[in-house]
């Protein structure tokens, strides 16, 4: 517990656990859109198009959620 305490930063500030969580979250959240694609893809090859754009758009909600939380919320 002491080690937790000393990682909480009490000013308000985002502390480096908090950060490393949300890339965290990005990253299972890319995995996820990445493992979805694939799997649609195999299963119907003509429409990698579709599925490419769809997952495209999808990762990019994902980054820039951690960007958000990041660099926006950490002042």
């Amino acid at each position: 517990m002491d080690i937790l305490a000393q990682a909480v930063n009490l000013s308000g500030n985002m502390s480096a656990i908090e950060v490393g969580l949300a890339a965290g979250g990005a990253a299972i959240g890319i995995g996820a859109v990445g493992a979805g694609a694939s799997q649609a893809v195999g299963r119907n090859p003509g429409a990698i198009g579709v599925i490419l754009g769809a997952a495209l758009i999808f990762v990019g909600i994902s980054e820039g959620t951690f960007i958000l939380v990041a660099f926006l919320l950490a002042h």
